[in-house]
């Protein structure tokens, strides 16, 4: 199952979880009741877990190109959020 993982620095990381919920919200299962959130796609989950000071952001999926295509999508979401500039780097 292949894993990566990034840290964005954020000044409101809760501000960007919010986000990325409200924008996934009517395609996606997004779980709020639990830390680090978690958005169920067909291609795998992604976790979302704002800290004081960065945005933890890690995706699995059960294969390499399910996990690509999944880094692909939220990757377009963190780029497309208001009002932040986020340098993304994935980690295996």
């Amino acid at each position: 199952m292949p894993i990566s993982r990034a840290e964005l620095h954020a000044e409101d990381a809760a501000s960007l979880v919010d986000q990325l919920c409200e924008r996934w919200s009517d395609a996606k299962e997004v779980d709020r009741s639990s830390d680090p959130v978690r958005v169920t796609f067909d291609e795998g989950s992604c976790f979302l877990q704002a800290q004081p000071d960065k945005l933890l952001v890690v995706v699995e999926a059960l294969d390499d190109e399910s996990h690509n295509e999944l880094e692909g999508q939220v990757d377009a979401a963190l780029d497309s959020l208001k009002g932040v500039e986020l340098d993304i780097v994935w980690e295996a």
